[in-house]
């Protein structure tokens, strides 16, 4: 569909009662899930996948190439998963041969000015607030919260259920259930507001506590904190979640902090 006021390539897939409002354009190898709003100006550039139930506010940008000096053209996707928001002027990258896409998961709200770049993973439930930023190649797990302005290197990963202060620097891999503030960025506690709304029950709550006091404020070495969680810590879900997290991070995690505000 090709109008004065709208671009739609005749290769793109157009899914059912897809509203695209005026001026915006719509590249070939793109699609679109049904009962999902393209506001005006919104440009949507091959490799893209949106699915169903999004809204995509006007001025955003999906699927443009990546902003990488080593993108030599290959065939990649940037996909948006069932009822995302994406507000408006935000920027989803496509990925490159590394990965082969850029994906952001179901439920998520990106607001204002967000940039996802290459070969970012963001799972389910997430929500990255106005400005945030996000290099090449970061991980982000489900339920997690960037606040404003939150900036993150590349390589890096976000596990689960945590909560990043606004205008926060993220250099080193934030663990699962946590709360992270302060510069150099630290652990302030885990983030039992969250998981209380989202019904874990205070047995659970805590674990994760008692867990993290092991790992962040004690004073130990990662290595012998861990060891000491698996000595005193029963075997659990929540446990292991944390333990195999922090054993895949090679590059480190972020540094303890002796003010904990923990809710």
């Amino acid at each position: 569909m090709t109008s004065a006021l709208i671009s739609v390539h005749p290769d793109a897939k157009i899914g059912e009662n897809v509203r695209i409002d005026p001026f915006s354009v719509i590249h070939e190898n793109t699609v679109i899930g049904d009962n999902t709003w393209i506001g005006s100006n919104v440009t949507i550039f091959p490799g893209a996948r949106i699915g169903k139930n999004c809204r995509i506010f006007p001025g955003a940008v999906i699927s443009a190439i990546p902003q990488d000096l080593k993108f030599a053209g290959e065939d990649t996707t940037a996909e948006i998963g069932d009822n995302t928001t994406i507000r408006e002027f935000v920027t989803i990258n496509r990925g490159t041969q590394a990965l082969g896409k850029t994906s952001v998961g179901k439920n998520n709200l990106l607001m204002a000015y967000v940039h996802v770049a290459h070969d970012c993973l963001i799972g389910n439930h997430c929500i990255l607030a106005n400005g945030v930023t996000l290099a090449g190649h970061i991980e982000i797990e489900d339920f997690a919260i960037l606040e404003g302005l939150v900036a993150v290197q590349q390589f890096i990963r976000i596990g689960m259920h945590s909560f990043v202060a606004g205008g926060s620097l993220v250099r080193k891999n934030i663990p699962p259930y946590v709360k992270a503030a302060h510069e150099p960025l630290s652990y302030v506690g885990i983030n039992a507001v969250g998981l209380r709304r989202r019904k874990f029950s205070d047995e659970t709550i805590n674990e994760i506590q008692n867990i993290y006091r092991i790992i962040f404020v004690k004073g130990y070495n990662n290595t012998n904190a861990l060891q000491m969680v698996e000595a005193e810590i029963p075997p659990s879900a929540v446990r292991d979640t944390i333990l195999s997290f922090i054993r895949n991070s090679p590059s480190g995690i972020m540094k303890g902090y002796s003010g904990i505000e923990e809710d």
